[in-house]
């Protein structure tokens, strides 16, 4: 029999360890102003926070495109409670695989700022499903970075992980493969482009920290994966701020990084999680360890080489030194995946993102 739910409000930012970064709402002001911006994926937990954000600005337009209507409903009804007519407000049901149907969208509402923060993150799902990874998140991202291309936006800023780093998952293979996709646009278009990395959010859609407080709220065990597991963390406010301020600086197919301070071991924050939730850790909620899944990490990092960071304008925010790529290696690596897609075996669309992923590390889980 379970016990007697203790329902206990908490502060998510608690669970941090560190205190919170915040960027000067005047740059970021000054960069939406008067702006047509479109959000794709502006329905998810990144997606939906960067809509909030963008709405405080006085933008000229707010584009939200996701593929899920449920999200982009809610995301709708929020901004239109909040600001009622005050915002010029669009919602796109469209998927950024569909080629055509991205087009029209750029063609009608012409944006001068894109956050691309549509992309299927999940890496358990992806590891099971390595051809949605591919062409969602992959040609998706191509498909998006195009169009941008085509029709003469200012700025375009994709939406990266940690996991994309020296990456042992096909999520995060694919979140590389993005990051290389913008790389490749440098200094050969008039759009200016540029990728933020950072790590896990706390509190987002199928993260951690519902999938516990669930566990705890039904008297558990709390299932961790390794007790020795680290991870970057930080609050989905932090991730969208990060995300205007590193899309206000001038750039060129940069790929920021947010000083995210030391990671955070898994069972130290189901611990404290149990008790800021009202119990007693293995006395009253037992913690269990279950085993790595396929393609997870111990240590999450967010640069590719250390040492490899050259400083901003911002203390907070820095930039990873890249090696140049060309549209040519883009498409030759496409070429490869589009291949292996026609094959429909998981196992040859596998290997194929693994072989075009120079950093790509195969993980043996201890």
């Amino acid at each position: 029999m379970l016990k007697a739910i203790k329902k206990c409000d908490f502060n998510v930012d608690d669970l941090l360890e560190r205190e919170l970064v915040s960027f000067d709402q005047k740059d970021i002001d000054a960069f939406l102003n008067n702006q047509v911006i479109m959000v794709t994926g502006g329905g998810g937990t990144i997606g939906s926070e960067l809509c909030r954000q963008i709405a405080k600005s006085k933008t000229s337009n707010l584009v939200i495109v996701d593929n899920y209507e449920n999200n982009a409903y809610d995301i709708q009804q929020d901004l239109i409670n909040k600001y009622k007519n005050k915002l010029n407000l669009a919602v796109e049901i469209a998927s950024v695989q569909d080629k055509d149907k991205l087009e029209q969208l750029f063609e009608r509402y012409k944006p001068h700022i894109v956050f691309h923060a549509a992309a299927h993150k999940h890496v358990p799902f992806m590891e099971h499903c390595p051809d949605e990874a591919i062409k969602n998140n992959i040609f998706g991202t191509y498909n998006t970075v195009h169009a941008a291309d085509k029709w003469n936006v200012k700025k375009f800023v994709l939406i990266s992980s940690d996991k994309a780093v020296n990456p042992s998952s096909i999520m995060g293979a694919s979140k590389r493969m993005c990051e290389m996709i913008v790389q490749s646009r440098k200094n050969i278009c008039k759009t200016e482009y540029v990728t933020v990395r950072f790590g896990n959010v706390l509190g987002s859609n199928g993260s951690v920290i519902p999938l516990f407080r669930h566990q705890i709220e039904n008297g558990g065990p709390v299932t961790i994966t390794d007790k020795r597991a680290y991870r970057y963390f930080m609050t989905v406010q932090e991730a969208a701020q990060l995300v205007l301020r590193a899309g206000s600086m001038k750039s060129n197919s940069e790929i920021y990084v947010l000083d995210m301070g030391r990671p955070v071991n898994i069972l130290s924050l189901a611990e404290h999680l149990i008790r800021l939730l009202g119990y007693v850790p293995y006395t009253e909620i037992p913690i269990v360890e279950i085993g790595m899944r396929p393609g997870e990490k111990l240590y999450e990092e967010l640069l590719m080489h250390e040492g490899d960071l050259l400083k901003t304008s911002n203390s907070k925010i820095f930039i990873e030194k890249q090696k140049g790529i060309t549209p040519e290696e883009i498409e030759q690596k496409l070429e490869i995946l589009r291949r292996a897609l026609e094959t429909k075996e998981t196992s040859i669309i596998r290997k194929s993102i693994q072989d075009i992923i120079p950093t790509f590390k195969v993980i043996e889980n201890e």
